[in-house]
């Protein structure tokens, strides 16, 4: 399609939002090709290329760093894979866990600073669509209410007060209203957490997720405003 994009530093949110815009329709493969990409055969030895491809098409510069995408605008990008009654097909990452995340308060942690404003970007995920035909959605920039602000919180708190009585081993994905601790998809390597008798374990690479059915939420009142 002779696709181009100016992967600069964007001034300003709204800039942010209209290349996200600009996406809207196209499928990945269009996408791909216009950063001499190349398109996997699956996602399951590749996963985040969705999420690196359309960051990179942004211009967006945190990488792996454990903030925002968008530093000086504090904005992060979240892919949103959907299913076809567009319902999330999965919870969303947000970061990994690390043991500095148990001493720090919610309003100081990676997680609230990933979830203070993010461009929510909703792909086509179905197995049946290939993955360079799936199409971009449009996007949305979103920030918790206050509400939704006071949830995450408690979840936070709950989950590392759990972690710092040295039972990690025992939080599982059932444990937050919104937020959960889980192990990490692409797990490659080991999280040393502590028994209970503070002695350093294996616990298996962990991470903090979105729960599918808050994504839905946030996707069903933007859409229904």
């Amino acid at each position: 399609m002779g696709l181009s994009y100016d992967i600069t530093d964007p001034i300003s949110e709204q800039e942010v939002l209209a290349k996200a815009q600009r996406f809207a329709g196209l499928t990945l493969g269009e996408v791909a090709a216009a950063l001499n990409w190349t398109v996997p055969k699956d996602l399951y030895h590749a996963r985040g290329w969705v999420g690196n491809l359309l960051e990179s098409a942004l211009g967006a510069k945190a990488s792996t760093r454990p903030i925002p995408d968008f530093p000086r605008l504090g904005i992060e990008v979240k892919t949103l894979p959907l299913k076809q009654n567009s319902q999330p097909k999965e919870s969303t990452f947000v970061c990994t866990l690390s043991l500095g995340d148990l001493n720090t308060c919610w309003e100081q942690s990676r997680v609230y600073h990933k979830l203070n404003r993010v461009l929510w970007i909703p792909v086509e995920a179905e197995n049946n669509i290939p993955i360079s035909k799936r199409q971009i959605g449009m996007p949305l920039l979103w920030s918790p209410n206050s509400i939704q602000q006071e949830i995450l919180k408690i979840d936070w708190d709950e989950l590392t007060e759990i972690a710092n009585l040295e039972k990690l081993t025992e939080i599982t994905a059932h444990q937050g209203v919104y937020l959960q601790i889980r192990p990490v998809t692409n797990n490659q390597v080991s999280y040393k957490g502590m028994d209970e008798k503070i002695n350093y374990i294996s616990t298996g690479y962990k991470g903090f997720y979105l729960r599918s059915t808050f994504t839905h939420t946030i996707l069903s009142h933007h859409y229904m405003t």
